[in-house]
């Protein structure tokens, strides 16, 4: 049986990652920064920076206490360390206890030199310092300019709170959770530079698409910045934006979920057994594009327990006639919009003679 002390520690260890990194369990109940001291906070739709100016300081004193937490919560967990006691405790909890006070001193300090100057001295701040035109004009009237876009309807927003994108008619704005990254939009270069597909299967939810872009400033005082995105927001995002995206990567950004799911559909019959074709046959053009030869055959090769009448699928007799990207988005066009997690696992009709067939009778031609 464990002990309270290890008990202890790995609970601690568990709430302390999710507090720092906030899950959506955690964001539902409530156990936020932003919920617990939202009293001191303010509205963020009424004065932005000042609300992220005072959420990130306070984010990083509670964080910075952590440590200073965990050591007070051993005090009640293992009564029998004797930790309420510092004159009896052994080097190593008496130098965790003094790392952890300083840590919190530190914080505090670091708080309170941000604060001086009425903020001036902030990182936030700073970074809005860059964009002041006059330079002697100061960070306040980019924080007015950047308050009252803020308020507007017709800003884009997306992503988690730790990572959150939000563009107006004049900046670009990446919030995180010790920061927040300004660059105008008229001084931006954006280069999609990555993307990654998380793939769909039967027991899993609608397939995504992840794009990363770069954001470089030709204002050599703002920092570049990554942006992380689903794929189906990149036409709002690229409406918003008065100056053209780049694609450096040569990425095949897939915008609606049919193009999601063609990729997963053409991995899936790469690992069906090959369909031979009979000497002296001939491929004609796809029915689909014509542009390309016929490169598959429907087989039905998913008989359950060996028992015909067990499987849905039917055979196909018809000669190859599609290329594999038109059956798959034939076979797309069959499914249900709204289910999308269904997709794979359903069987439709052959476009050609209407026997059904599902994912594992398409066979790539050898």
């Amino acid at each position: 049986m464990e002990s309270p002390e290890v008990t202890f520690t790995l609970a601690y260890i568990g709430f302390a990652c999710c507090f720092v990194f906030t899950p959506n369990e955690f964001r539902s109940a409530g156990l936020t920064v932003q919920n617990l001291f939202s009293s001191y906070l303010g509205s963020e739709a009424v004065g932005f920076i000042r609300y992220h100016t005072r959420r990130t300081s306070i984010t990083v004193v509670i964080h910075a206490a952590l440590p200073l937490g965990y050591y007070s919560g051993m005090c009640i967990a293992a009564p029998e360390k004797k930790l309420a006691y510092i004159n009896q405790v052994s080097d190593s909890w008496r130098a965790f206890l003094l790392l952890s006070v300083c840590l919190q001193l530190a914080s505090w300090v670091l708080v309170i030199y941000w604060s001086c100057r009425r903020w001036a001295n902030h990182p936030i701040s700073r970074a809005l310092q860059a964009h002041a035109v006059p330079p002697q004009s100061g960070w306040g009237a980019v924080a007015v300019s950047i308050n009252t876009e803020f308020r507007r309807i017709d800003k884009f927003a997306t992503g988690p709170p730790g990572a959150r994108v939000i563009i107006t008619d004049t900046w670009i704005l990446k919030v995180t959770t010790y920061h927040v990254h300004v660059a105008l939009q008229s001084d931006s270069h954006l280069t999609v530079t990555e993307s990654r597909q998380h793939q769909l299967s039967p027991d899993s939810s609608t397939p995504t698409q992840m794009l990363t872009i770069k954001l470089a400033s030709i204002n050599p005082a703002v920092k570049a910045f990554d942006i992380r995105l689903n794929s189906a927001e990149y036409v709002e995002l690229r409406d918003k934006l008065h100056a053209p995206i780049r694609n450096a990567a040569n990425v095949v950004i897939h915008q609606t979920i049919s193009d999601l799911f063609l990729e997963t559909f053409k991995s899936q019959v790469e690992l069906n057994q090959p369909y031979t074709l009979p000497s002296g046959q001939e491929l004609e053009p796809c029915c689909g594009c014509m542009q390309v030869p016929a490169g598959t055959k429907l087989v039905r090769l998913c008989r359950e327990n060996g028992d015909d009448s067990d499987s849905e699928c039917q055979q196909c007799f018809c000669r190859p006639m599609w290329c594999l990207s038109c059956l798959g988005r034939w076979f797309a066009s069959r499914q249900d919009q709204q289910r999308p997690e269904t997709w794979l696992a359903s069987r439709v009709p052959c476009p050609t003679c209407r026997a059904k067939f599902c994912i594992l009778d398409v066979c790539l031609l050898h």
